[in-house]
């Protein structure tokens, strides 16, 4: 089944205020109260909190698995929207039909009890005229335990639909009387990664920091001997997130620990960068002299082998920079930084409220800099608004296990700016490539025609990206930020 909800926080004077009216021709039944104890299962390195999922045991309900949903799934409004399964079985051990479902995220890990929740709800059900359910307000009171100690405290307002058919002309007034009443913003976080806290944040950047690094070692020894460019392209996309996420989680970590990382991860890219922008041009280039007359192929070989020779030397200029020892040494501090980054005492702050604010920043400096084009903007100008659409992608990806789909949205929207900015810049490559090769002759005619092809597709990529930036500059999509 899915779940349909929009989540809020709420003070401890919040008390529920009465609903009825909200939606024409919807009843309020009698408000109820249960009390539910709740143990949620991860791995030791919480694998599924940082992919969105969640496992947990209710006495008197079961097992509940609830995934995040498929990308392609359109989501009106503020509404989250979650995969939920119920599973049967003991309190002691996850069933295995639930262990295999998320098998991928588990692996060869193990699921322990990572949160203990003691929850008070109370409970009013929205019916139709039919009598049947149309949506669900419930306020919870929320104990963090361990062991007979209460950890932690806080209170959720949760607002649930049956469908999304008119979701919208029901949610939208209930989270105004809500608000209303001094409920707090939608936030999406779930009540596991709420109750991890601190160790959430913690183990949320050296998750991320992980992945990068790991694909960074997974495709060094492919840059090194495979001589597929889209081993170098990999290595050079790990060590610019890498950079990002360093940035991005800046004010929560040591600055004389991370500058000098990000430096050097600085250097690894220029290399890994300078192979891998001149072989897209090689691979740009090919394809457009396919179109060339068959009289003009020859001379076209022959003007990309000067590519070909050029990327050959910068190849090898790149395998002896990943023989050096300052590169054994950059991943050395690369692997330590995974298992134990120099975090502040910030750090030690609730994810929920910390991530999603450093993930606005990127995003704001995006719409300040393309507020401030002038019209027409110049190349350069289109290039530098590029870089900052991927580092307010990237930045999203990075908090996206706790700020949820909504950030992963956001973080997809952006990554269609990069693209079609990115075809921008590689047509000003090309065409700059082309014009400051020292060719003559025939050579140089073939040039010509590349360059004229060159310019049509930077100018129809000029004519699509506004259209673009509209679809990202969306309040919908910026409903996770602060």
């Amino acid at each position: 089944m899915l779940e349909r909800e929009v989540k809020l926080g709420a003070g401890p004077a919040f008390h529920l205020p009465d609903l009825s009216g909200v939606v024409d021709g919807v009843a309020v039944t009698p408000p109820e109260a249960v009390r539910m104890e709740t143990v949620y299962y991860d791995t030791p390195d919480l694998r599924l909190a940082r992919w969105g999922v969640s496992l947990r045991y209710r006495a008197g309900e079961g097992w509940t698995l609830k995934l995040p949903p498929a990308a392609s799934r359109d989501t009106p409004g503020q509404l989250l929207e979650r995969d939920e399964l119920t599973f049967q079985g003991g309190s002691k051990k996850p069933p295995e039909a639930a262990v295999d479902i998320v098998r991928a995220y588990v692996r060869k890990s193990e699921l322990v009890p990572v949160a203990r929740l003691s929850t008070i709800r109370r409970r009013v059900r929205l019916v139709d005229a039919t009598g049947a359910r149309v949506a669900e307000v419930v306020d919870d009171e929320v104990s963090v335990r361990d062991g007979r100690r209460v950890a932690a405290r806080f209170r959720e307002i949760e607002v649930e639909v049956s469908s999304l058919n008119g979701a919208n002309g029901i949610v939208d007034p209930l989270v105004t009387r809500l608000r209303g009443a001094g409920a707090g913003a939608p936030d999406p976080t779930p009540k596991h990664v709420r109750a991890l806290g601190p160790r959430a944040m913690e183990d949320v950047i050296k998750s991320v920091l992980a992945e990068s690094i790991a694909s960074l070692l997974h495709h060094d020894p492919l840059v090194r001997t495979s001589g597929d460019p889209e081993a170098v392209h990999q290595a050079r996309v790990s060590t610019r997130k890498l950079r990002s996420h360093l940035r991005t989680f800046g004010p929560l970590l040591d600055p004389e620990w991370t500058e000098p990382l990000r430096s050097e991860l600085g250097w690894l890219a220029m290399g890994l960068g300078a192979v891998r922008d001149r072989e897209v041009l090689l691979e740009r280039l090919r394809e457009r002299a396919k179109s060339l007359p068959a009289a003009d192929l020859r001379s076209a070989g022959s003007l990309l082998h000067i590519l070909e020779v050029e990327i050959d030397t910068l190849r090898k200029k790149l395998l002896a920079e990943l023989g050096s020892m300052r590169y054994v040494d950059l991943l050395e501090r690369l692997v330590a930084a995974a298992h134990s980054p120099a975090t502040l005492p910030e750090a030690d702050q609730p994810a929920s409220a910390v991530l999603p604010p450093l993930a606005a920043g990127p995003w704001r400096r995006l719409r300040s800099a393309v507020r401030q084009l002038p019209d027409p903007p110049t190349d350069p100008e289109l290039h530098r608004i590029r870089i900052l659409a991927k580092r307010a992608r990237y930045a999203a990806e990075a908090v996206a296990p706790v700020a949820g789909s909504a950030a992963a949205a956001f973080a997809r929207a952006a990554a269609k700016l990069q693209t079609v900015l990115g075809e921008h810049q590689d047509s000003v490559t090309a065409q700059a490539w082309l014009r400051s090769a020292r060719i003559s002759g025939r050579r140089a005619f073939v040039a010509g025609e590349l360059i004229a092809m060159e310019h049509i597709a930077a100018e129809e990529a000029r004519a699509k990206w506004p259209k673009v930036w509209k679809a990202l500059d969306r309040k919908q999509l910026r409903q996770w930020m602060p």
